[in-house]
């Protein structure tokens, strides 16, 4: 399915309205209970454990595989470029719309001279620094602490306009500006769902923490979706809280399964986006009757919504499994060097260091015009032509050449990673 286009009035709004309403400036304590949450893990006893055991353990054996099919250069490459990708999913699901190419620009300081796409520009620049400082193993504690949380959410928004930290109640017109990394300090609406007083949500990040963060790595992420539901129920920022979820889950399966970064369960949750809510929105509801667990909120909702996120996590890996194959990647690759080449624009032995990198990773600088057949002239001509297409990169003007996935050449190289340009209008 196509990601639906962003709505423009939103978009073009100098302060943002949320789709989470504030309804009251206070951070009183109305005394709620943490065991509002439960239940936090399906219990011992639901029927749906052993499925659920084959879906992480498929999951797990997926993922690992897919890992370590990789050369390092093509992962590194694969990495850099589903950061993107998995940033323009998560921002697509709140309804803010910036393609990958416009945030490889955004990374390169080239910004939009009109405001609105480039306060979009920045939040998605930001989204990505974020995840590339989880994906260096840059938390401290584990992604499910207080202390992670709020780390998350403040690298997130520390650098942005100030234009994209106020918030506006749509019926009153108040205002409230929005201080990174610092939990709400005022009551909310999120559609239909009340979340708990303002006061309140240390005290349930807190029984977040304790539930969610000594679990091992099979039971972790079994409950990821119970995390990711959780959070959300708490909401515990004035804005921001989708993004961070999804940042969260991600830090979690990486932490868990050594995902290396290399596939996103943003893509899958945008892609089934109503799915998604849906299911969000049920695990919201009480429990249903005297069969539906023991906990404050339906265990049935939770069950399902579980599933789903299993099977989407398991759809991803397939997908990215299927995309960057060795044998189909190179020859995406050595066909679109090919038809550069009769258009004029490539040297024809550039697709030798091409085929090189596929396979090697990396080619060290003074061994190119080995690798090509050219002399030393020939040579840095086509690695200065290739890396105007961003199709390689060095860390150096002497470093070894990698390969490079550039949004630029997405469509041609990985088709299906993420929409044209085009197909957004």
């Amino acid at each position: 399915m196509k990601i639906r286009k962003a709505a423009e009035k939103a978009t073009k709004q100098a302060a943002r309205i949320s789709a989470m309403i504030p309804v009251r400036q206070t951070s009183a304590d109305r005394g709620e209970s943490p065991a509002l949450l439960e239940p936090l893990i399906l219990s011992p006893a639901s029927k749906a454990r052993p499925e659920f055991t084959d879906l992480v353990l498929e999951l797990a054996s997926r993922s690992t595989g897919f890992t370590r099919s990789l050369s390092k250069g093509v992962a590194a490459a694969l990495a850099d470029l589903v950061r993107s990708m998995n940033c323009y999913y998560s921002n697509s699901i709140e309804g803010h719309y910036t393609h990958p190419i416009d945030i490889e620009k955004a990374l390169k300081n080239d910004y939009s001279r009109d405001a609105n796409k480039r306060n979009l520009q920045h939040e998605a620049k930001a989204h990505i620094e974020v995840q590339r400082w989880i994906d260096s193993g840059g938390l401290r504690h584990p992604p499910t602490t207080r202390a992670s949380i709020c780390e998350i959410h403040r690298r997130f928004y520390e650098h942005l306009p100030d234009e994209l930290l106020t918030i506006e109640n749509p019926d009153t017109h108040e205002r409230m500006r929005m201080v990174p990394g610092e939990l709400r300090t005022a009551d909310v609406a999120v559609g239909r769902h009340i979340p708990v007083s303002a006061g309140s949500v240390p005290r349930f990040l807190d029984r977040f923490e304790q539930v969610y963060t000594p679990l091992g790595r099979t039971e972790s992420i079994m409950a990821a979706a119970a995390a990711h539901h959780r959070f959300a129920w708490i909401h515990p920022f004035l804005d921001g809280n989708g993004r961070v979820v999804r940042l969260l889950s991600h830090a979690t399966l990486l932490d868990s399964l050594d995902t290396g970064s290399l596939w996103s369960v943003s893509r899958g949750l945008a892609r089934n986006v109503d799915d998604y809510k849906r299911h969000l929105a049920a695990c919201d509801q009480a429990r249903r009757n005297d069969f539906d667990g023991r906990g404050n909120l339906s265990e049935e909702a939770l069950v399902e919504f579980t599933r789903f996120f299993l099977n989407i996590c398991t759809d991803q890996v397939k997908f990215m499994e299927s995309l960057i194959a060795p044998d189909r990647l190179r020859a995406r690759v050595l066909l679109w060097a090919e038809e550069e080449t009769k258009l004029k624009l490539l040297h024809p032995k550039a697709k030798n260091l091409l085929e090189a990198l596929l396979y090697r990773g990396e080619v060290p600088r003074g061994e190119a015009p080995q690798v090509m057949g050219t002399s030393s002239t020939g040579s840095r001509r086509i690695v200065n032509d290739l890396a105007k297409y961003g199709a390689i990169r060095s860390d150096s003007p002497y470093g070894p050449l990698r390969l490079a996935l550039p949004a630029t050449l997405a469509p041609r190289w990985l088709p299906g990673l993420f929409p044209d340009k085009k197909d957004e209008g």
